[in-house]
């Protein structure tokens, strides 16, 4: 079994510092074997808040792997969102926009889904879809993928879905991805995706913020995933007082007919 800490939309620059800490310590407490960190690093892609947000990475005790969120491109600076977007993500956090990770059984994939022409929406890039799709197609092992946009959301969400999510989420359905994480609308959600075609053979968890303080009616979270081929345990870390506690932990279960929840054993 893989154990994953997903972290999501720090948003540097806005930030609660009371939780710094209390991250940090649940995150490396929980002793994962990879730390997955779905964007927005920062609120305005600024350097000062790129310094802060590698600093943080440089106290995560497991390795970590991260992909861009639309904050992490400049808004107000017209020139840089659309000439560099990506230049100080490179230089301060990754410079490979499409990580990938397969090793002792654990396949991960990060999609940049960020579109500089349209800041907030996200777009889903078909040639980094090619590279999830031949590398879960050679390796064995649990097949994660990491965005920064969710593929799919809540009906009375205000932003717009990301453009392509539906087709994507067949196509990594014939892939053979398990599951995949997201952030960007400071919200939690575990379930599985229902494919017209495949049924529910993906797991989607998208996390809420880790330390912002715009908490959309949630609490500040973040999710620790213990993993296997048949088994999926999802348990969401909240912020309490000054500690990131458990606030209960979902069981899924994959069989022939995709991914299901297990029910609760009754009290």
């Amino acid at each position: 079994m893989k154990r994953i800490a997903h972290i999501s939309d720090l948003h540097f620059g806005r930030t609660d510092e009371e939780l710094l800490e209390p991250l940090l310590n649940a995150v490396n407490a929980a002793r994962p074997d990879m730390v997955a960190v779905t964007g927005d690093f920062t609120q305005r892609a600024r350097r000062h808040q790129y310094d802060d947000a590698r600093a943080f990475l440089d106290r995560l005790e497991a390795p970590w792997m991260a992909v861009p969120g639309n904050h992490d491109i400049s808004l107000e600076n017209l020139w840089r969102r659309f000439m560099r977007p990506f230049r100080r993500y490179r230089s301060y956090i990754c410079d490979n926009l499409c990580p990938v990770h397969a090793e002792d059984g654990l396949v991960m994939v990060g999609l940049n889904t960020v579109d500089r022409f349209r800041w907030q929406r996200g777009k889903v890039r078909w040639y980094q879809m090619r590279t999830a799709c031949r590398t879960f197609g050679e390796t064995e092992g649990i097949k994660v993928v990491l965005a920064h946009h969710p593929f799919e959301q809540d009906a009375d969400v205000e932003k717009s879905l990301m453009r392509g999510a539906n087709k994507a989420i067949e196509r990594l359905s014939e892939c053979g991805a398990h599951v995949v994480l997201t952030g960007h609308l400071h919200r939690w959600r575990a379930e599985p995706f229902l494919s017209r075609k495949h049924g529910r053979q993906v797991l989607q968890v998208h996390v809420g913020t880790g330390l912002s303080t715009r908490l959309r009616g949630q609490q500040n979270d973040f999710a620790v995933l213990d993993l296997d081929p048949t088994t999926a345990e999802v348990t969401r870390m909240v912020a309490r007082d000054d500690a990131f506690v458990a606030d209960g932990t979902r069981r899924f279960l994959f069989g022939e007919d995709g991914w299901r929840e297990e029910p609760a054993p009754r009290s």
